[in-house]
């Protein structure tokens, strides 16, 4: 097998597509592919959060305990939340492989009917290990179709938008979280666990995508002229991809265990603060979904804040100044008791630093080989979240029973060892003028 061309010097592909000046001049297949990978995106956001939302009422319920405080609902519900982000890792390294062999669309298909799939069938969960395994393999499409729509646009969009398209994309993923929030708003009255049923909705896009998404030309190109020499996984551990995949791994790991125990844990510090003690488990669901939507809605205009950044500064100095940004954000919002009214602001400042992940999708994938894009972007990115799987069950431990803040804290701190390696990042090869390093 043949060593990858390097990560600093790309290979044009053999027909490039035509850097468009305005969205007139987009063509089809781009509007398709755009699509495609919007759509995969946004219910990845909503197929991900449904369980979040109702993770400590339906796990006490499933473990028969009335108490959705007792120290067993949250060390269970964490171990679900972390083999669900065990599963994303491994999906975004399997299927990123699959896409780099057999091609984007493709394997797009593939993934969102993996988590589709699985997501609905938890529905029929009966014990906390049963929806566990569910989620695990949902997992597995989710992280997969992260790398694979993110190396489907960064090969057939204009280069110049990719912040804009990061933002985009990203924003896709938001708006999928608000489509699952207010799911559990309208589902209030029925059984938690039929949020999940709602979940098998992405399944029906895979017959257009099918269909109507054609493979990028540059993979197409690059596929053909490598012939039977294809890179190896391996090959991301060999000079001269050895020092990116290191890098980004440092990072993502450190930036998505703080994240994902924000996610994860301020829902539910937010339930079991002592205010909402009289409060009826409908009420507690309408409030930790407007929460919900607080974040999400502030991680929308986070992602068009993060794009102005990158045009003006670049990738690299946008992740470190998010990175800190998201540590102080945390830290002020959690760092002494407060009630629930004044909370509102801190989540609305820590929706806004989420913009950080939305510049991840463009930024990593060209970092990579063409061979090894999806395969480099989708095991990197998505090893972060073993990193966070394990993170969200030792932060929860960490904290008092029934009170998270401290965890939502000590959480906030792995953003500054993930801004001081992202400044050894470079920048996309593809994206720096001659001369400019």
């Amino acid at each position: 097998m043949g060593t990858p061309e390097p990560a600093s010097a790309a290979p044009a592909p053999a027909t490039a597509p035509k850097e468009a000046a305005s969205l007139r001049d987009i063509s089809p297949q781009q509007w398709k592919s755009g699509a495609a990978a919007w759509l995969g995106w946004m219910f990845d956001g909503l197929d991900m959060h449904l369980y979040v939302l109702v993770a400590t009422p339906f796990v006490a319920e499933l473990l028969m305990q009335p108490d959705t405080k007792h120290p067993d609902v949250g060390f269970y519900a964490s171990w679900i939340q972390a083999a669900f982000m065990f599963g994303w890792a491994v999906g975004g390294g399997f299927f990123g492989r699959v896409a780099d062999r057999v091609g984007r669309s493709r394997a797009l298909m593939l993934t969102i009917l993996m988590y589709a799939t699985f997501t609905g069938l938890s529905f029929f969960a009966q014990t906390w290990w049963q929806l566990m395994i569910f989620r695990f393999l949902a997992a597995l499409g989710i992280g997969g179709e992260w790398a694979i729509g993110a190396s489907l646009l960064s090969e057939t969009w204009p280069k110049k938008w990719r912040p804009w398209i990061a933002a985009v994309l990203q924003s896709a993923v938001n708006i999928g979280v608000i489509f699952a929030a207010l799911a559990l708003i309208l589902m209030a009255d029925l059984p938690h666990r039929y949020v999940f049923l709602v979940g098998v909705i992405p399944a029906f896009i895979v017959l257009w995508i099918r269909k109507a998404v054609p493979e990028p030309e540059e993979w197409a190109g690059a596929r053909d002229a490598a012939g039977a020499n294809l890179p190896r996984f391996s090959d991301l551990f060999r000079p001269p991809v050895r020092r990116i995949t290191v890098l980004t791994l440092i990072v993502c790991s450190c930036a998505l265990t703080a994240h994902w125990a924000f996610l994860f844990w301020f829902g539910q510090h937010l339930r079991n603060m002592p205010e909402l003690d009289g409060w009826t488990p409908e009420q507690k669901n309408e409030m930790a979904a407007t929460a919900m939507w607080v974040v999400i809605g502030a991680s929308i205009g986070g992602n068009f804040m993060a794009a102005a950044l990158a045009n003006w500064l670049r990738y690299r100095r946008t992740i470190v100044i998010l990175c800190l940004a998201y540590f102080a954000a945390m830290t002020v919002t959690y760092g002494v008791p407060r009630d629930r009214n004044a909370l509102w602001l801190g989540l609305v400042a820590i929706g806004l630093c989420q913009g950080l992940f939305g510049l991840f999708t463009m930024y990593m994938p060209p970092l990579f080989p063409t061979l090894l894009r999806t395969t480099g972007a989708g095991f990197c990115y998505n090893f972060g979240r073993i990193a966070a799987g394990i993170g969200i069950v030792l932060f929860g431990q960490f904290a008092p029973v029934g009170d998270y803040r401290l965890a939502l804290l000590a959480a906030g701190f792995l953003f500054i060892p993930a801004a001081a390696v992202a400044l050894l990042l470079p920048e996309p090869p593809d994206e720096v003028p001659a001369g400019v390093h």
